[in-house]
């Protein structure tokens, strides 16, 4: 270890962070391999290291032969400043080495407030943080996440974005990247290459041009740019790499525990959820395939929990073979099992009976909005009558603890669908005091609302979101109307206003976003880091409007994603913009095909639903 670094980490809090070392971390020696790639997260390493999608990617790249795939993770603040103090650039946790002389860099953008983020760790490295300004062919700067799937804010900062699934094109970038540096091609010529392949987007082969009222008058590619460029999936789970040796954290992280993926997509199709989109098509997992995975991994990592990854567990078709294939193994060495993302309308007391024979854990459930009418608008397509018999089950069964999630700002609500979230909380207290046999214990019910994002790619992308002052109205109605004893959380609107602006922008904030970072702008993320008024400040001084982005968009405007491809037409996202307004239900895909075009993308055009 550095000596330097030696003497700064007894300063700052959690040092275990900085210094890599983990069980089921790769180690390579440098002068073996062709390519040195840094996989960079925007964020701490507590979330860093909770995110599954970082290990598969960092365990398909290490396994190849010429490729050192390294960890590198925005510090926190008393750290940040120690390094900048003492001229340490951010470095891979792996071998020490400076991030800034790697090959390539690889960042995941889960999220839009890690955007500054992304700056400041570029900067940390001693690199400029535009893509024009970095002029050799190394480092590669290049991202992906769902946050990509509108990578215009950031088209200025990123050489390249990858749309979908790293796994399936980052050994093809890597292979090509490895060509052109072996050939002596300057960047210019490798940009213009990697857009051939499927899944990559170069921004600077795009131009855009703008309406005299700020709207976006059309996209047009450069010669030899796809028109569209659509996102890539993995067709074949079961072939797919997971990391059954995975890197054994070395402090505690988020989610510290076994992640087992247990399919990808999802059949629902909630008109507001960006990723029900965006991951399709739907595909499975066997459950003899995550069973062998599942225990290799408890295995070889010694976890005492595993939990059950998807967008809605309780759709796994074959649930219950699966959790009694892994608890046959569990339970006799007390490993806990948990399923979240459960849906009320197939809630299964036998498998949670099953399931949580180890430890019993509280119940979460995302009803959304508390009106039928308003969840009919949203297609969440779960009644009252289902949520209520799914927790009369439970707390006949035991279970006294209960989570539920709800989004105000959602298009067409009014105050009667406010307060018909606090009529529904007195159900389910009613509920309650009529079926649970542990009453001694009382019911522990938290209701958490948060604002509504119109997303790009889904049904909704067009609307606009809630002012503040109207969110924050209406979250004052549902706090007088909540029944007492209830514990009501909600999200400050200030950071959905800002995450709305960024989400739905265009290329013309990549200057309010250095702005954001000159102005002292990093982990916005977290509350301790964000501030308001900064930002405000900052899109003030760059004549900016973020209402701008949080607006409607008519019909025929070109949005800032239009000439990005993620398998959902757009034919189909208005057909069920009008089946909201509609109040009109559209099946799960499982039980008849809405032909959005997500099976295209499947090979032989079929998926799991």
């Amino acid at each position: 270890m550095d000596k330097q670094l030696q003497r700064i980490l007894p300063r700052v809090q959690k040092p275990a962070r900085y210094v890599g070392g983990e069980v089921g971390q790769v180690v390579k020696r440098a002068e073996d391999v062709r390519i040195r790639l840094g996989l960079c997260f925007p964020d701490t390493y507590e979330i860093a290291m909770s995110n599954l999608g970082l290990h598969i990617l960092y365990g398909v790249f290490n396994e190849m032969d010429y490729v050192w795939c390294e960890r590198v993770f925005a510090p926190w603040g008393d750290m940040a400043a120690e390094m900048r103090g003492a001229n340490i650039p951010l470095y891979g946790l792996e071998s020490g080495d400076s991030a800034g002389e790697f090959d390539m860099l690889g960042f995941s953008l889960g999220y839009e407030m890690a955007y500054t983020t992304v700056l400041d760790m570029l900067d940390q490295m001693g690199l400029p943080i535009r893509s024009a300004d970095r002029t050799g062919l190394a480092p590669l700067v290049f991202a992906g996440g769902s946050a990509a799937y509108n990578p215009e804010p950031m088209a200025d900062f990123i050489d390249l974005f990858v749309l979908g699934e790293g796994e399936e094109v980052g050994p093809e970038l890597i292979a090509l990247y490895d060509q052109a540096k072996s050939d002596g091609r300057t960047k210019a010529q490798f940009l213009r290459q990697a857009a051939g392949i499927p899944g990559v987007y170069v921004p600077r082969l795009y131009d855009v041009s703008y309406h005299p009222d700020g709207m976006i008058a059309g996209i047009t590619p450069q010669s030899g740019a796809p028109e569209r460029v659509s996102k890539r999936i993995v067709a074949d789970l079961d072939k797919s790499h997971f990391p059954v040796a995975g890197i054994v954290p070395s402090t505690e992280i988020v989610h510290d525990r076994v992640v087992l993926e247990v399919f990808r997509g999802c059949i629902r199709g909630c008109r507001f959820c960006q990723a029900g989109y965006t991951c399709r098509p739907m595909r499975e997992k066997a459950a003899a395939a995550l069973i062998e995975q599942g225990i290799a991994a408890l295995g070889n990592t010694g976890y005492q929990e595993i939990t059950l990854s998807s967008l809605s567990t309780s759709d796994y078709s074959d649930l219950g073979a699966l959790c009694d294939g892994l608890l046959d193994w569990c339970a006799s060495r007390h490993i806990s099992l948990s399923l979240p993302s459960l849906r009320a309308d197939n809630f299964s007391m036998e498998i949670m009976e099953r399931v949580q024979k180890v430890r019993k854990s509280g119940l979460t459930f995302a009803p959304e909005a508390g009106s039928q009418r308003l969840r009919d608008v949203i297609n969440k397509n779960v009644t009252e009558e289902a949520l209520l018999e799914s927790l009369q089950v439970a707390f006949a069964g035991g279970w006294s603890g209960v989570k539920l999630y709800f989004m105000l700002g959602l298009p067409t609500e009014s105050d009667e669908d406010v307060i018909a979230i606090a009529e529904l909380v007195q159900k389910v207290q009613w509920t309650w005091k009529k079926h649970a046999v542990n009453k001694n214990r009382g019911l522990r019910l938290t209701v958490s609302t948060s604002c509504f994002v119109p997303k790009p790619h889904t049904a909704f992308q067009w609307e606009a979101q809630d002012t503040m002052e109207e969110y924050s109205r209406k979250v004052a109605i549902l706090r007088e109307h909540i029944p007492r004893g209830i514990s009501y959380n909600w999200h400050e609107p200030e950071t959905s206003f800002i995450e709305a602006a960024l989400s739905r922008g265009d290329r013309r904030l990549g200057t309010v976003i250095e702005a954001a970072w000159r102005s002292g702008a990093r982990l916005d993320a977290w509350s301790d880091y964000f501030s308001f008024d900064r930002w405000m400040a900052v899109f003030a001084d760059c004549g900016i409007d973020p209402a701008f982005y949080a607006r409607s968009r008519g019909g025929g405007e070109v949005l800032p994603w239009s000439h990005l491809d993620v398998g959902v037409s757009e034919e189909f996202l208005r057909r069920e913009r009008a089946a909201a307004y509609a109040e009109s239900l559209t099946p799960d895909c499982r039980s008849d095909c809405a032909a959005c075009g997500a099976n295209l993308m499947a090979k032989g055009g079929v998926c799991n639903a």
